[in-house]
């Protein structure tokens, strides 16, 4: 039996999200939240949701402990994510069914396709810039493990026979 050569470690940071509750943003609505900051987790931070400041009105919380791994077949994710010309985190976020004042981010990415397959599947999504190194070490991964499928020339259908036409 050949020994399988082992996969080696995919490159992971640790992050901690940031969200914010307001109270009555309009009169039409009980609740706002938005995705303020993704930022590295630190030791610090312990590993439950603290609140940062509550005024009564707008409350900070910090949800520490999401753990990003870099996939290879997400390579071109990251790549449209860095193209865009505004490199983003992507943040899956819910809200409490039974206590609509509660809020919590569900998980973190860097990639454009991943964020677009929870769009369409209807969930809350929210995006806050990149930080340059991180940018930097996302680039450095996508430079080392991304190559775009060659294009391949469609023939103009009057020129295939009318039986093969697609």
């Amino acid at each position: 039996m050949t020994p399988v050569p082992s996969q080696p470690e995919r490159p992971r940071i640790r992050v901690a999200v940031v969200i914010e509750r307001v109270r009555e943003p309009n009169r039409w609505q009980d609740w706002a939240f938005s995705i303020v900051d993704v930022v590295p987790d630190e030791p610090a931070f312990g590993a439950e949701p603290r609140v940062l400041r509550d005024d009564g009105r707008r409350c900070r919380t910090l949800y520490p402990g999401f753990e990003l791994e870099l996939f290879r077949d997400q390579a071109e994710g990251y790549h449209l994510n860095l193209s865009s010309g505004a490199p983003v985190w992507f943040v899956v976020w819910r809200i409490d069914d039974e206590d609509p004042s509660l809020a919590w981010p569900e998980t973190v990415s860097l990639s454009y396709d991943e964020a677009g397959r929870w769009l369409d599947a209807q969930e809350r999504v929210d995006n806050v810039p990149l930080t340059p190194d991180v940018a930097a070490w996302l680039q450095a991964y996508t430079d080392a493990n991304y190559r775009p499928e060659p294009k391949q020339r469609r023939r103009p259908q009057s020129f295939v026979a009318p039986d093969r036409r697609g």
